[in-house]
């Protein structure tokens, strides 16, 4: 196994959301206070982002063209070259300034994704102001659950009969009994509880992916760790360090899906921790794993 770095210091901010576009073979993220949409061409090794005036948390390609983002508390389609901004969804205000933060289609194309409650520094928002939505094949919005801190990692087994889902704040995994031709979920348990005293060894768990064995891949933010957990027993299996210590989400990609890419931020670390991690914002690669993800579903409405 190796860990590399892919693209040097790409955000300015907090790089979030990967998503691996199997047809271009290319990276996309977000920088998310920069407003930043990101885009990596994988055999060029160019990179080139778009930037809006608000945060974006998210990105996927839409199969009608174009790209679904989460811009403060919107759903909005993205056309790349006209960089034209199109409302779909505005989700009700709650707190301060709530916002959507991460997101992902389950397999027949709906998109997931939750907000979170203003923060003030990384990883300490306004309490429960956050909730889950859906947005549907048919353009319409269903929230699903309310009272999160932190909305983040979402994933759906290969069966498609369980979500998994994180909330960072009381530092656990949940799944969800899926039906995949409503988009409803139910029967909302704990699979992986970071636990009490851990937070200095297991960090806040963040963005997640899943591979074709079913285990999870948690980035694990302020401890520099992405770990490979298996939800039916809870329990750590591997732990991949990086030389960043915001590590903040990660996804399988590259030709045969066996790579595992890796984003980090930059905010909220101190110029010592800077000094020290000067890779922080970039997006690290992580090749000879040995296993493989699933390819990435894109917006089917």
């Amino acid at each position: 196994m190796s860990v590399e770095v892919a693209i040097k210091n790409g955000a300015k901010t907090t790089g979030e959301g990967p998503h691996w576009d199997d047809a271009s073979q290319s990276l996309l993220y977000v920088d998310i206070m920069a407003g930043g949409i990101v885009r990596w061409n994988s055999a060029t090794g160019q990179q080139e982002g778009k930037y809006l005036a608000e945060s974006v948390s998210l990105v996927v390609p839409s199969r009608k063209g174009g790209y679904i983002i989460g811009t403060g508390r919107k759903f909005a389609h993205f056309d790349w070259d006209s960089g034209k901004v199109t409302t779909l969804y505005e989700v009700p205000p709650n707190g301060t300034n709530d916002r959507f933060n991460d997101g992902k289609c389950d397999p027949r194309g709906r998109l997931w994704a939750g907000t979170m409650g203003h923060e003030t520094v990384p990883a300490d928002p306004e309490r429960e102001k956050g909730a889950l939505f859906c947005l549907g094949l048919d353009g319409q919005v269903v929230k699903h659950v309310d009272k999160i801190n932190i909305s983040n990692g979402l994933a759906w087994t290969e069966d498609n009969r369980t979500m998994y889902f994180i909330d960072s704040l009381p530092r656990k995994v949940y799944g969800f009994d899926y039906d995949i031709d409503t988009g409803n979920i139910s029967n909302q348990r704990t699979v992986v509880d970071f636990g009490e005293g851990t937070l200095d060894t297991l960090g806040f768990p963040d963005g997640m992916a899943i591979d074709t064995e079913g285990k999870l891949w948690v980035a694990c933010y302020r401890v520099g760790k992405v770990i490979r957990f298996d939800p039916l027993t809870g329990k750590e299996m591997r732990t991949i360090e990086f030389p960043a210590l915001r590590t903040t989400s990660c996804c399988f990609g590259g030709k045969n899906l066996d790579e595992l890419f890796v984003t980090c931020a930059r905010t909220g670390a101190s110029e010592e921790e800077l000094e020290k991690y000067p890779l922080s914002g970039s997006v690290f690669k992580v090749t000879g794993l040995g296993v493989k993800g699933c390819p990435a579903t894109i917006y089917e409405g």
